[in-house]
């Protein structure tokens, strides 16, 4: 017993050499670790979005009047909205109806009359509550342009700014001047990506010599249980540190997102990530001795929880406060918010050293777990 405890280092490589040619042997570990987060991050990046463009919007324009047909033309001239004319809004609201359109702008008869008065003007903005982001978006978007179009007609009459607004408003967005929501999506798909195949990986393994009959091989060993779960994990860390790699390389060099932070503060996170990724999936796997039901549980206890509870989609502080509390314990949103300052920001070590000790705890914690577990099975 005192062999099998003490720890071997012959023992420790030969465990690694062994995995290593597992990895190699079945073609199914290379595209879980690197062709499946790439087809993945493309579809974060390119079917989760929270940009709106060219929203298809009527315009009804009642009149013939100059100031009418101008303010017409500056919806068209928008790239927020994809506008469709017409005289009647009878002719328009079918559409919205349908869905076809989102909302409707509608330029009243006594839109130019109103102007030569000196009285309000006023706009009708008609939106499908159905989809309540756009909706909200439509409508301001919408009294945006008509303001706009007012402040320029001002202007070319010559009128005095003291008889006009005082106070402009000239609005700066730091860290994504273009408001684009791809810039930090694609970094929180990758923690997204790296949760699912880290996890997975790592749930197959033990599972896999249930399946092939080798583990009562490994048992009738002296092996330890610790050269016997760092050996195991050990290629698939390797593994998983390849596919960070390949994840940021794609999104920088492909999907056009700037990488402002290192490459060396990339590692770090990601290593860090590793421990609990992969801790969790060897819990799973040493739970159990079935990869099909070991692959569901990492799906369910890894890629849903990550998805849901660590802010890549939803807003933590909007959650109730038991969610919040829970975000706790997931691994992912430490990930997500670092990997975001990392891309977004560029390297804040305050902020990734809290991020890397809470990621280290989490793992420390599911290993234990899992060596206790294994540990059942060997001795």
């Amino acid at each position: 017993m005192t062999s099998r405890r003490r720890f071997n280092a012959a023992r420790l490589l030969a465990i690694v050499r062994k995995e290593s040619f597992q990895i190699v042997r079945d073609p199914s570990n290379l595209l879980i670790a690197f062709v499946l987060p790439v087809v993945l991050l493309f579809l974060f990046a390119f079917a989760v979005s929270l940009d709106i463009d060219e929203v298809a919007v009527g315009v009804v324009v009642e009149n013939q009047g100059a100031a009418s047909a101008e303010l017409g033309a500056a919806f068209a001239a928008t790239r927020y909205f994809d506008t469709r004319f017409a005289r009647d809004r009878r002719e328009l609201e079918p559409l919205v109806v349908a869905g076809e359109l989102r909302g409707l702008v509608v330029i009243p008869q006594d839109f130019d009359a109103a102007l030569e008065r000196g009285t309000p003007a006023r706009l009708q903005v008609l939106t499908d509550g159905a989809a309540p982001n756009t909706a909200g978006f439509v409508a301001n978007y919408a009294r945006g342009v008509a303001e706009a179009w007012w402040s320029s007609q001002r202007a070319e009459a010559g009128v005095d700014e003291e008889r006009g607004p005082s106070v402009r408003v000239e609005p700066r967005f730091w860290y994504n001047p273009e408001l684009s929501s791809r810039a930090f999506i694609v970094p929180g798909a990758i923690a997204i990506v790296m949760t699912m195949i880290g996890t997975m990986l790592t749930a197959l393994v033990v599972a896999r010599e249930w399946e092939r009959g080798t583990m009562e091989a490994i048992i009738a060993s002296p092996i330890g249980i610790g050269e016997f779960l760092v050996g195991k994990l050990a290629p698939y860390f390797v593994l998983g540190l390849g596919a960070t790699l390949a994840c940021a390389l794609t999104a920088e060099h492909v999907l056009g997102v700037p990488m402002r932070g290192s490459v060396f503060a990339l590692l770090a996170l990601g290593s860090a990530f590793l421990v609990p990724a992969l801790g969790l999936g060897l819990l799973i796997s040493a739970a159990t001795k079935n990869q099909f039901v070991a692959s569901q549980l990492a799906l369910f206890s890894g890629f849903l929880p990550a998805l849901l509870l660590s802010g890549f989609l939803f807003e933590i502080e909007s959650m109730p406060l038991p969610l919040q509390w829970l975000t706790h314990v997931v691994a992912a949103r430490y990930f997500v918010e670092s990997l975001q300052t990392l891309f977004l920001t560029g390297d804040v070590w305050s902020e990734f050293a809290r991020s890397i000790a809470a990621l280290v705890a989490i793992g420390g914690v599911l290993f234990a777990l899992a060596a206790r577990n294994t540990r059942k099975r060997l001795e």
